[in-house]
C-alpha cells in the first residue's frame, strides 16, 4: 500500500518537480512526486506530495528529510490526510495537505466558524496541549486565592 506525504515549505518560486525529486529521491524504492502549483501563475504553491511504496519507507523519508534545506527552506514533511472532497465539491487533488493554523486563507469563514463554537460553548483545547492548560489553570487558580 502506497504512502503519501506532504511536503510543505518550499520556496514560492518556479522549482520543478524533477529538482525536488533529485534532493528526495527513494533510494531504490519505487515512488513519485507532485509539486502543486497555482493554476494562473504555474508558480509552486509551497507544497508538493511525495508517495512512497510502504509506512516503514515513509517513516525513514519523514526522518531523513524532515528539516532538511531546499532552497534555503527548511522542508517539512509529514503524512498527509487522507484525499476528500473539498468544502465547494471538487476533489482535492493529491491529497489534502494538513490544516495549518491559519487556515486556508478564508479568514471570514474561521471568524464564524469560531463565533459559532464560542456560543454553542463547545470549544474544546488541542488535546496535544490540554495537560499543559490544565496545569496552567490550577497555577492561576492558586495565584488568585
Amino acid at each position: 500500500m502506497s504512502i503519501r506525504l506532504y511536503v510543505g515549505n518550499l520556496p514560492k518560486e518556479d522549482i520543478d518537480r524533477d529538482a525536488l525529486a533529485g534532493m528526495i529521491a527513494v533510494e531504490g524504492k519505487e515512488g513519485s512526486t507532485k509539486v502543486i502549483k497555482d493554476r494562473k501563475t504555474g508558480k509552486c504553491r509551497g507544497f508538493a506530495f511525495v508517495t512512497v511504496p510502504s509506512d516503514e519507507v515513509a517513516d525513514q523519508f519523514i526522518e531523513k528529510y524532515n528539516g532538511q534545506p531546499f532552497m534555503e527552506s527548511p522542508l517539512k514533511i509529514e503524512k498527509a490526510l487522507p484525499r476528500s472532497k473539498a468544502e465547494d465539491g471538487a476533489s482535492v487533488e493529491g491529497g489534502e495537505a494538513p490544516k495549518r493554523k491559519n487556515g486556508n486563507g478564508n479568514k471570514q469563514r474561521s471568524k464564524k466558524q469560531g463565533s459559532v463554537q464560542k456560543q454553542q460553548g463547545s470549544i474544546q483545547p488541542d488535546p496535544r496541549w490540554a495537560d499543559e492548560l490544565a496545569k496552567l489553570k490550577e497555577m492561576l487558580a492558586s495565584a488568585n486565592n
